[in-house]
């Protein structure tokens, strides 16, 4: 095909594309293709059945940037959806690139004028339809749209669901435009965002759709049977705060007839027969963890990212370490696209670290939307805003008193903390799962749910928390709740295998990190601390996170000797903690001795024989398992087990158990002068004071020591 001239049609099939208007048509009817799909369509089309490599196309579609090719993959996807059941139109070449392989006649722009413009259909010559056109291209949501579509074009009602800013509106929209051609009498998009009450929704969709009502009421009935026979799609937007409302007239309209079709975008779901909910999910964001290799601009989260930024600063182009940064800017939203736009917005005047640096204070930076955006979506608070005044009063308190938790959480930690005064435990219950359905709050699958709240939405949560004065007494609700909890813990140890003790309490560390900086802080608590410490020294151990318990017993002791009523067991089980958490950290002999004399001191105080072991024998602590619980049975077994503790005093008088290196650090251990017939190395939690026994019986080294 010779287009040396640019013909002023093209057509293919049931298909038009219109080169110098940019349109493309399907029987007729525009059908959205964003720019670049249609400069891939072009290129493709030019080549006249040959082979047209991937780079070519890139230079094409993208002079003067370099781009990822699946950015090219992205834009022919979008065609062959947009091909529908001719998506073989375009054949992937393995190794060289694509071709076109559809039959093409040109009318030239010489022609009739009448032969350039879409074939004359019955009815109206512009397509039955007020959606309005995309002014922007929709980025890194092409999986949605192909999940959507499928959908919609098997269930007669499907609800968009999601957080606010998440994109809902967009992607119904985009979705509606690509089913244009299958609905013979229109798609009509209803838009419910300007009402202020639920009786406007019934005449707000027979005022998009056009119904002519002559006198009576324009009832939820009437319009349901004024549509009933039409082959359409109503698109109902922004439904939660009529939610009732938009529920009953969608029920209403799916009852009156089999032909209409309904795409509902809301925060929560309908709930009504036949409908299907897609949550909307957040745009992909690369993980904090990903490799050196793993470009981010390969997630849609960072593409629109920069995207709005070129919007914003033509020049805008960041290096690795810039993509990096946007990368971590787009986790701390969560890749909630309205915050991402709002963020890109303010990078050419702050410069990414600052905007980086400035996300603890999210909801003040990320303002000045667009002028023409509703005022809900021109900033991150307003959106956040609109969720909650929709909430009944005890969801609010649900909600914000949800925010103390810093990762996961289980519904009896909820109760826990949200469970003051005026919240019942049933109110508790269902207020979280509202709150859920809401997409306020998301959910880990798994054997037990559990639950957890947004970054973004925590951050908003802790805001009101703190307007509402209650952030003290619900964060003391949650420092005892995790102290109850690991004290719990601690005593499971003995019964659960060790894998599933530490997959269940290992994801709790965030929120035990919480407690602990709350108890130690100057509103806190610190006698909860000191207690929650000593409970959380296995979890520690057995994470291998030595230093950070060194730390944290070392700021518990402190804050222990502080207090005016002493707590000689509780400092006692810190000592020990800290003498082994100093071993493991290469510490110095001298402070290893100093946590275990004073130990030692504590437990001969308490008259406690098994601490007395520990600290005494505890520079070669890993052969101490079984000395972790005592089952003494009678009189017998207690003057055997105090004469172990005068071998141990005897054995261990006789010098230093481990070397001293030229620095003054402990070396490895020696071996002890009990004897080789002792146990071998123990778990952490059994170094650091736990009663779990070893499988052996737990008085036989008192036993052996005893002679």
């Amino acid at each position: 095909m010779d287009l040396a001239e640019t013909p002023a049609a093209i057509e293919f099939g049931r298909f038009r594309v219109l080169p110098r208007r940019r349109e493309f048509l399907i029987e007729g009817r525009p059908v959205e293709l964003g720019g670049r799909a249609f400069d891939v369509l072009m290129a493709l089309i030019e080549a006249s059945g040959a082979v047209v490599g991937k780079d070519a196309l890139m230079h094409r579609v993208w002079p003067d940037r370099i781009v990822e090719e699946n950015n090219l993959q992205a834009q022919i996807s979008a065609l062959r959806r947009a091909f529908g059941a001719e998506r073989d139109l375009i054949r992937t070449i393995a190794g060289r690139g694509y071709q076109f392989t559809g039959e093409i006649r040109t009318v030239s722009a010489s022609a009739n004028a009448t032969a350039v413009m879409p074939q004359p259909t019955p009815g109206p010559s512009r397509p039955l339809t007020n959606l309005p056109e995309a002014v922007s291209e929709l980025i890194g949501r092409d999986d949605e749209l192909d999940e959507i579509l499928d959908l919609s074009t098997s269930h007669r009602l499907v609800t968009l669901a999601g957080a606010g800013g998440i994109g809902k509106t967009r992607l119904g929209l985009a979705v509606a435009r690509r089913l244009l051609p299958q609905f013979a009498d229109g798609i009509w998009l209803a838009e419910f965002s300007p009402l202020t009450g639920p009786g406007l929704v019934a005449a707000t969709i027979a005022g998009a759709v056009g119904l002519e009502l002559r006198g009576g009421e324009v009832s939820t009935q009437r319009i349901a049977q004024a549509l009933a026979g039409r082959r359409m799609l109503l698109v109902m937007d922004t439904c939660e705060h009529v939610i009732a409302a938009g529920a009953a007239m969608a029920e209403a309209v799916l009852r009156a007839g089999s032909a209409v079709h309904i795409i509902a975008t809301s925060r929560e779901p309908l709930r009504v027969e036949g409908e299907w909910v897609y949550p909307v999910p957040p745009l992909a964001v690369p993980a904090e963890n990903a490799a050196d290799q793993d470009d981010p601009m390969h997630y849609g989260a960072v593409r629109l990212f920069v995207e709005r930024a070129r919007a914003a600063e033509p020049h805008f182009a960041p290096d690795s370490r810039g993509a990096t940064m946007i990368a971590a800017i787009c986790r701390r939203l969560d890749g909630i696209p309205l915050g991402i736009e709002l963020a890109a917005a303010r990078a050419a005047a702050l410069g990414i670290g600052e905007l980086a640096a400035r996300l603890d204070d999210r909801f003040q930076v990320l303002t000045g939307g667009r002028r023409t955006a509703l005022p809900r979506h021109q900033t991150l608070r307003a959106t956040l805003d609109w969720s909650y005044e929709l909430l009944a009063e005890p969801e609010r308190v649900i909600l914000r008193r949800l925010g103390i938790f810093a990762g996961a959480f289980g519904l009896e930690g909820a109760a826990a903390v949200a469970m003051i005064s005026e919240i019942s435990p049933s109110e508790v219950v269902d207020g979280l799962f509202n709150l859920v359905s809401k997409s306020l709050v998301s959910t880990e699958e798994g054997t037990v749910v559990r639950y957890r709240l947004l970054d973004t939405m925590r951050a908003y949560g802790l805001q009101k928390l703190t307007e509402s004065g209650e952030l003290e007494a619900v964060a003391r609700r949650h420092a005892e709740y995790y102290r109850d909890l690991f004290e719990r813990a601690e005593t499971e140890m003995e019964v659960r295998p060790a894998t599933e003790w530490l997959a269940d309490y290992g994801r709790r560390i965030d929120n035990l990190r919480a407690a602990l900086d709350w108890a130690f802080s100057p509103g806190g608590d610190a006698s909860i601390g000191t207690a929650l410490t000593a409970a959380a020294v296995p979890l520690w151990m057995q994470l291998s996170l030595l230093e950070e318990c060194r730390g944290r017993v070392e700021r518990a002791l402190a804050a222990l000797n502080s207090m005016a009523a002493p707590n000689p067991r509780r400092e006692m089980l810190l000592q020990v903690a800290l003498a082994n958490a100093v071993l493991g950290t290469a510490g110095t002999v001298d402070a290893v001795g100093s946590a275990w004399n004073r130990a030692l001191e504590l437990a001969e105080e308490l008259d406690d024989i098994d601490q007395q072991l520990r600290a005494l024998y505890g520079p070669d602590r890993r052969r101490l398992a079984v000395l972790s619980r005592r089952s003494r049975r009678g009189a017998g077994e207690d003057r055997t087990h105090a004469r172990a503790v005068s071998r141990a005093r005897t054995a261990i008088a006789g010098g230093p158990l481990r070397p001293r290196s030229e620095d003054g650090r402990v070396g490895p251990p020696l071996a002890h002068s009990l004897g080789a017939g002792l146990p071998g190395p123990g778990s952490a939690n059994r170094c650091c004071g736990s009663r779990r026994g070893s499988g052996n019986r737990p008085h036989d080294f008192a036993r052996l020591c005893a002679g």
